[in-house]
């Protein structure tokens, strides 16, 4: 065990948020916290990491335990660059690091004793270095700011000058690196694009720690833990399964609980009309009775009401006017910004009824897509058209189609005056409004809250072609099983953009995936973009692996018919110098023998030219043989 919460309480003034939370968590458990917008689950995190004191109870952590806490929308206030600011987290490492170049500097002039005393220091500080992993820091670095989506030219931008979004991740990335032994990350993939995502999934499985998340990415939840924590009325529940199982078991459980509630009411509905009976024949043994009755009545453990349930949203929208089958025809759309080109030559067509969501990469341009398709953006080459009767509704992720000084009954009515006052409270209730809910102010909303209004106040529009610019932010779990539920039962087009990979899954008959250089289509939902990107990039891979085959084959047929042709030309040299000794050894014998006779000895003339012939036959003889031994290695 690595840390266990043990009854712990939590009031805002007269508002009990967390009563009695009771959990324990093991080394390199990944866990979930999860709840609606409220139930509590930030607070909890606060309380972990210290930042606020429960009312009451204890939090036991391990010895030497380091806790590390990301709240949500984290910033860094920092004049550092991105890198340097990384570098802060190694600083031990760093120190190390100078230390051993100090004592090389020192052991380059010393000898004897002293050196080895030095040397012995300089192993120590080594193997501390090697133990910090102290080679691979500034990988380490690269390798998690590339996973979260920064390039090496933002490495060495000025924190100051970052979006808000860059910082969170830029306060995730440090956290990261720092590797404490309880992580606590709240709404982590907030900023992320899909493939940041992936990454920081990946990262995650494979820490060697505890991680503890808040979020709202059930498809990320599926894949990453192993346990869930529900806050629910102030209460928590463990299930040991990942998202799914809990979904699952949640709802098991619920039925459980409403049978068993249910089972027990009828007894007491019983027994109390027993007791009733018994008390109107007003005898002495059967008042008897009826106060023994009542007093058994009295020691029932009566189980608590099921929390009622929002009502979940079967609300349907027809369009106004049905569109014709083709909604939408893109053909070789280019955008640029300045010298800077987003995307080139995109090209796709939607049919009435597709439920499509378009992802990229940030930046990549999906919103500025939809702006041109919106008519509030040029674009600078290609085309695109709209079908016959198409009328489009947008969702921004701003949220700038509302009024926040409104209150959220009269944004609805004031937008859409023919309805009635009760038609207004039924739609309104489908998206979890009732009540006195809905004289609420919209500034006075959360985020997700203010998404729901955004949200039907946009298909009350009676749009038939809704583009959606990632509808699921902010909403908590149960709101966006709303929205799927809506954009599932809507009978007209959809496009959307979505990082959320659970609610893709849900929703999309197919993915259009945008890139520098166009869209690429897939027909299915996320879970078949994943099995098909895989198969493509596998034979891009096998392709690259042949050709790398291929092209090494060559290589090494080249480099054999090289090595003949280099042999061959050695051999025709050896050859060569030969055939020349055999041939000025043939002539000094020739002179050797002219030396002999008699006109040539006696004649001091002929036999210096002769004798000077020899010496540079010899000369040249001593440098062929030179040669032939320099070509026998």
């Amino acid at each position: 065990m690595i840390l266990s919460c043990k009854n712990i309480s939590k009031s805002f003034g007269i508002d009990l948020v967390l009563n009695n939370i009771n959990f324990q968590i093991e080394e390199k458990e990944k866990i979930a916290i999860t709840g609606v917008n409220g139930a509590g689950k930030s607070t909890l995190f606060k309380i972990l990491a210290g930042e606020i004191s429960a009312d009451s109870g204890e939090i036991y952590t391990a010895k030497d335990a380091v806790i590390g806490y990301l709240p949500q929308n984290t910033e860094i206030d920092s004049n550092n660059t991105i890198f340097d600011e990384m570098l802060l987290v190694f600083s031990e490492v760093i120190e190390l690091e100078s230390n051993l170049h100090s004592l090389e500097k020192e052991m380059s002039i010393l000898k004897g004793d002293e050196l080895a005393k030095l040397m012995d220091k300089y192993s120590l500080i080594q193997h501390q270095f090697e133990e910090l992993n102290g080679y691979a820091y500034k990988s380490q670095i690269k390798g998690v700011l590339k996973g979260l989506g920064f390039n090496e030219e933002q490495f060495y931008q000025p924190i100051s000058q970052l979006s808000g979004g860059q910082k969170t991740r830029v306060a995730l990335a440090k956290l990261l690196l720092s590797s404490p032994s309880i992580l606590l990350l709240d709404e982590p993939t907030n900023h992320l694009d899909i493939t940041a995502i992936e990454w920081l999934e990946d990262f995650l499985k494979n820490y060697p720690n505890v991680v503890i998340i808040i979020s709202h990415d059930r498809y990320f939840l599926d894949k990453l833990v192993s346990k869930v924590i529900e806050i629910e009325n102030t209460q928590a529940t463990i299930y040991n399964g990942n998202y799914s199982f809990y979904a699952k078991q949640k709802q098991i459980n619920r039925e459980i609980h409403l049978k068993q509630y249910l089972n027990q009411q009828k007894e007491i509905k019983r027994q109390e009309q027993i007791i009733q009976t018994l008390r109107s024949f007003n005898r002495e043994k059967s008042l008897k009775r009826a106060k023994s009755r009542e007093k058994a009545l009295e020691k029932i453990d009566r189980i608590k009401a099921p929390d009622s349930l929002p009502s979940s949203m079967k609300f349907s929208l027809e369009a106004g006017i049905e569109s014709g089958n083709d909604v939408l025809h893109v053909k070789k759309l280019s955008k640029s910004f300045a010298d800077k080109k987003l995307f080139q030559n995109v090209s796709f067509q939607l049919k009435k009824g597709e439920k499509v969501c378009l992802i990229g990469p940030n930046g990549i341009g999906k919103t500025t897509l939809f702006k041109i398709l919106l008519n509030q953006l040029d674009y600078d080459e290609g085309s695109f058209r709209l079908g016959t009767n198409v009328k489009i509704s947008y969702y921004d992720q701003e949220q700038q189609n509302i009024s926040y000084d409104k209150t959220i009954i009269d944004e609805i009515s004031d937008a859409y005056p023919s309805l009635t006052l009760g038609e207004i409270r039924n739609i309104l209730a489908a998206f979890l409004f009732t009540g006195d809910d809905v004289f609420k102010k919209i500034s006075t909303l959360s985020g997700g809250e203010r998404g729901r209004v955004s949200l039907c106040k946009m298909m009350l529009s009676e749009g038939n072609f809704l583009l959606l610019d990632e509808p699921t932010n902010h909403l908590d779990l149960l709101s966006k099983e709303i929205l799927e539920d809506a954009i599932n039962g809507y009978t007209g087009t959809i496009l959307y953009i979505s990082h959320d990979r659970y609610f893709i899954n849900k929703t999309a008959s197919k993915i259009l995936e945008l890139s520098p250089l166009g869209v690429t289509e897939y027909l299915g939902n996320y879970d078949y973009y994943l099995e098909k990107r895989n198969e493509i990039n596998l034979a891009i891979n096998s392709s690259n692996l042949k050709d790398e085959k291929a092209s090494s084959a060559k290589d090494e047929w080249l480099r054999q018919k090289e090595e003949q042709a280099q042999q061959r030309k050695l051999q025709a040299q050896i050859e060569s110098i030969e055939k020349e000794i055999h041939e000025i050894e043939s002539q000094i014998e020739e002179i050797d023998e002219l030396l002999c006779l008699e006109e040539v000895y006696t004649n001091p003339e002929k036999s210096k030219e002769a004798y000077d012939s020899k010496v540079n036959l010899e000369a040249k003889l001593e440098s062929l043989y030179q040669q032939w031994e320099e070509l026998h290695p």
